[in-house]
């Protein structure tokens, strides 16, 4: 039986952990996977003095952050309209990188054979695209779009050394970011240790 959208928010709110207000992320203060840039645009001084800081964002309860997640990155994106193969990973993604984990689907869908536009909005256009996708391929278009998240973190660290340490740990292995693309790809895909190094080595 399919997990509910509620366990799938609960373990990704595990993945994102607490506090974190690391000056390399564009993100900035982030608690449970809730970027202070979220919590000021919905407004959420939880301090009361007017004005939303990072003392609003070490405030924030797990149960707040939860609706936060359902409400804001799954409903109001409309994930609920992707072929249900893809709404896992798309919502874990719109958490992480939020209209980019569209924008990320439309580019494949669009190197797949289905066209359209990378605005990052789930309409009837890209809805209908991903059906016919997921029906064309049933088997492989959630590993496709788990790799292309992949690529994603990739290129991101190739293009800014200061997110390198996201996508691969001091001691030379797979970051958060490989790592969280790759728990929704399916075994055989994911890249051995050997193959990481050599994708990485470039970074020095």
């Amino acid at each position: 039986m399919p997990d509910t959208i509620e366990t799938i928010a609960d373990e990704i709110l595990r993945r994102e952990g607490g506090y974190v207000d690391d000056p390399d992320d564009p993100g900035g203060a982030t608690k449970f996977g809730v970027t202070i840039h979220t919590m000021r645009r919905l407004g959420l001084d939880l301090d009361g003095d007017g004005d939303v800081d990072t003392a609003d964002v070490r405030r924030l309860s797990r149960d707040r952050a939860l609706g936060i997640f359902l409400d804001q990155y799954y409903r109001r994106p409309g994930i609920g309209g992707l072929p249900e193969c893809l709404r896992a990973s798309v919502f874990d993604m719109y958490v992480n990188a939020g209209a980019n984990a569209v924008k990320i689907l439309q580019r494949l869908l669009g190197r797949m054979g289905w066209p359209v536009a990378v605005d990052g909005v789930i309409g009837p256009q890209t809805c209908a695209a991903a059906a016919a996708a997921d029906a064309a391929a049933p088997d492989h278009l959630a590993d496709a779009y788990g790799i292309a998240r992949r690529n994603y973190y990739f290129a991101l660290a190739d293009r800014r050394p200061a997110s390198r340490k996201f996508a691969r740990t001091r001691a030379g292995g797979k970051g958060g970011w490989i790592r969280r693309a790759e728990a929704f790809i399916s075994p055989r895909h994911r890249l051995s240790d050997e193959a990481f190094r050599e994708r990485v080595a470039a970074w020095g």
